[in-house]
């Protein structure tokens, strides 16, 4: 069974992303949730972005730490925020088996770019088609590209129907089950697969 890091979005590590974590760990995975925020939950999207700005370079200082530690032979994985964690260890750190980007994608060439794809490592992204951060702010474009450029083979991109951001997040007003339901389904296809 694959070995899999969660991380989580701006708003921390809610009962949702735990229990999405669960989801996952029921397909015979095992799935770690770093805590980022070290406890705190900010109640709103907006709230958790200024939380992250204030800690600046501290968030991606807390998700190498805690990785140290663990195999190379890791999936990396994340929400939005979190995401960007998972595309970066994805990307630079040695023995990536994969990487499940849920709701945020970061262009591969340009300025913000980690440096190419990795060569062999399998990707899946998913997002809604119409959430603002997502598909109105570049991230589906650069997932697009990211597809294009790794080959269908290797990388998929997910959109699904709806204008949410953090859709997969049980605990938060933006749920929503049926489309969570198949991002579980085909997350799990992929863990089984890169097992």
């Amino acid at each position: 069974m694959a070995e899999v890091v969660l991380f989580h979005h701006v708003q921390g590590l809610t009962d949702g992303v735990r229990a999405f974590a669960d989801e996952l760990r029921a397909g015979g995975h095992t799935v770690h949730t770093p805590d980022l925020f070290d406890g705190e939950r900010p109640t709103s999207i907006d709230e958790g972005v200024a939380f992250a700005e204030g800690l600046g370079g501290k968030v991606r200082e807390r998700a190498d730490r805690f990785v140290a530690d663990l195999p190379e032979q890791l999936v990396f994985a994340g929400f939005s925020l979190g995401a960007v964690s998972a595309q970066r260890l994805a990307q630079t750190r040695p023995g990536a088996r994969g990487a499940l980007l849920y709701e945020s994608c970061i262009p591969i060439t340009g300025e913000w770019a980690f440096g190419p794809w990795p060569d062999g490592v399998p990707v899946q992204i998913h997002g809604m088609d119409k959430d603002p951060f997502f598909a109105l702010e570049g991230d589906i474009d650069a997932a697009r590209e990211l597809v294009a450029t790794v080959g269908s083979e290797l990388a998929t991109l997910f959109t699904y129907p709806g204008d949410q951001h953090l859709f997969t997040d049980s605990s938060l007003p933006s749920h929503d089950p049926e489309a969570t339901a198949l991002v579980v389904q085909r997350s799990r296809e992929f863990l089984d697969q890169v097992n």
